[in-house]
Formats: C-alpha cells, structure tokens, sequence
C-alpha cells in the first residue's frame, strides 16, 4: 500500500513538474523583447489596425493574446502580451475563426507568415510574395499542441 501511494504521489509530482517545465521553458529562452519604441515607429505606416482580445471562444487562461496589432505591406506589429508559449506560429486566414476547429478547418487554406517568440510584442517581417490584401484575419497558433492562441479580424 506505502508503495502504491508513493507511486501516485510522486507520478503527480512528476507530471506537475513536466507541465510547469512545459509553461517555464519558452519563457526562459525567449530572446529579448522588441524595445517598445521600436514597435511604434514600426506600426506608424500600417494600413490596417485591428487588437488581440482575451475572450475569444478559443482562448482560456494559458492561451490568448491582447493588444493592438498592426499590419502593413511589410510586416504584422504586435504591441501588447500574449500568453507564453512554445513554437506559436502567425498565420493569415481569408476569415475570422476564433477556435481551434474553426482554423483546423481552414489551416490548409491558411498563409504561415512567421513566429512569435516573444510574448511583450512582436515584428514580423512579411516576405515580398505576401499579399495581405488577400486575408482579412491574423491568427496565433501553437503549432506544437495544436492550440488557438488568439486572432484579430483586420479588414
């Protein structure tokens, strides 16, 4: 019986370090954030405005993102926070979704236009091919877990 117990005790220990590890480890190795000026100066010339919002359908308390958002012929700003996690991913939609069965059912019709990997804002710079014109939605996914991080209609 003292065995069995211990057993579960510590399989529980085991699993709330790996999930915290899980949580812990983009945060650690994120590289600096983008110096807040920078994100001004960055989303000046933005020909759409539009904000992540925390209650969306698919967010929940580990997974969502707030904050104005940026796009322009060149690039997507982000000023603003998002939830830490691994591997998230932006891509562009021709519609809104707001959870992971509605981008499951889009994805393959979806453009990845690049990662995030810090959570206090973010740039990311658009290739010459990128034709935001032909999307109306960003979206932040965790490639990884397969999660809906969060998504802002822009137009």
């Amino acid at each position: 019986m003292r065995i069995l117990l211990r057993l579960i005790t510590h399989g529980i220990a085991l699993a709330i370090g790996f999930a915290g590890g899980i949580y812990a480890l983009p945060i650690l190795i994120a590289p600096p954030s983008v110096d807040r000026a920078m994100l001004e100066t960055s989303a000046k010339d933005a020909t759409y405005q539009t904000s992540f919002i925390r209650e969306l359908k698919g967010s929940d308390f580990l997974h969502w993102g707030e904050g104005d958002v940026s796009i322009s012929m060149d690039k997507i700003v982000h000023q603003g926070t998002m939830a830490p996690g691994p591997d998230y991913k932006i891509y562009l939609t021709k519609e809104f979704v707001e959870d992971e069965d509605s981008f499951n059912a889009i994805k393959a019709n979806s453009l990845r236009v690049g990662e995030v990997k810090t959570f206090d804002g973010f740039i990311a710079d658009l290739g010459n091919d990128v034709d935001v014109e032909a999307y109306n939605t960003v979206v932040i996914w965790c490639e990884t877990f397969g999660e809906f991080i969060t998504a802002a209609k822009y137009r």
